[in-house]
């Protein structure tokens, strides 16, 4: 694991806020204004969102807003270009959140040596299957200290589950239903048992809830199962309003932190 995720994890052992973010998005140039803000506003780890025509997991909002980014001009050389120097600027950890086409494109082994340069300390990659990673990647991202995150469903097998904690360098990403980000709706009585459920499988790894956490009361929820949660569309649709990033971000992380 990373330090800074080790850090992270073993100094802070609840309410561990991630949020997601679309690079390049509303704005070719928002991405680094964003990330600071996301910063100072005191969220505990952030994703950076690289953009791709065909998401599979994600829903309409932040398709919507990897449409618009693509649109915008933003490419994985662009991202890495805004990224420059983030580590003399913050100290959280940073993952960056994509799918596997134009990592393979861009080249695996000059994309992960390229992330860990920079300051990266994971990645999500939710289409690279585990079996490839362990048999291609692995040592890649362990010679380079970046963390692989695995995410599992309430239909994920609990073998499975035992073999992605074996494997999981930094945490899980627990998706909280089968539906794509952004559904929005109180946690059902089904999802709590599959919390419950996966709470008392005792993983090593931390656990982070995601999908359809949108606010202090949803946040508040999934902290009682798990580690942390991450929010992602409900920041993107505020990122959408219009106003200055750096306000949108400070009004929307403050009423997670302190609701009204």
């Amino acid at each position: 694991m990373s330090s800074r995720l080790q850090t992270l994890f073993e100094q802070k052992k609840e309410k561990i806020l991630s949020m997601f973010f679309t690079s390049g998005y509303p704005k070719l140039e928002d991405t680094r204004p964003i990330l600071s803000a996301l910063a100072a506003s005191g969220v505990d780890l952030v994703e950076i969102g690289m953009p791709f025509s065909d998401p599979i997991a994600d829903g309409d909002t932040i398709q919507m807003s990897s449409q618009q980014a693509l649109d915008n001009g933003i490419t994985l050389d662009k991202i890495f270009a805004q990224l420059e120097g983030v580590r003399e600027e913050m100290d959280i950890p940073l993952i960056l959140m994509g799918y596997l086409n134009p990592v393979m494109q861009y080249g695996i082994e000059r994309f992960v040596t390229k992330a860990a340069s920079l300051g990266i300390d994971g990645v999500i990659l939710p289409d690279l299957p585990m079996y490839e990673y362990q048999m291609f990647y692995k040592d890649l991202f362990d010679k380079h200290g970046l963390a692989n995150i695995f995410l599992i469903t309430p239909q994920t097998s609990e073998q499975r589950i035992r073999e992605i904690d074996a494997l999981s360098t930094g945490f899980i990403y627990m998706v909280s239903s089968a539906s794509t980000t952004g559904k929005v709706g109180d946690v059902s009585s089904v999802q709590e048992a599959y919390f419950e459920r996966i709470k008392a499988m005792g993983l090593r790894s931390p656990l982070l809830i995601g999908f359809g956490i949108h606010d202090h009361a949803s946040f508040t929820r999934a902290c009682e199962h798990a580690q942390g949660a991450i929010i992602g569309s409900a920041l993107i649709k505020a990122l959408s309003q219009g106003q200055p990033v750096e306000e949108a971000v400070r009004g929307f992380v403050g009423a997670i932190h302190h609701p009204l």
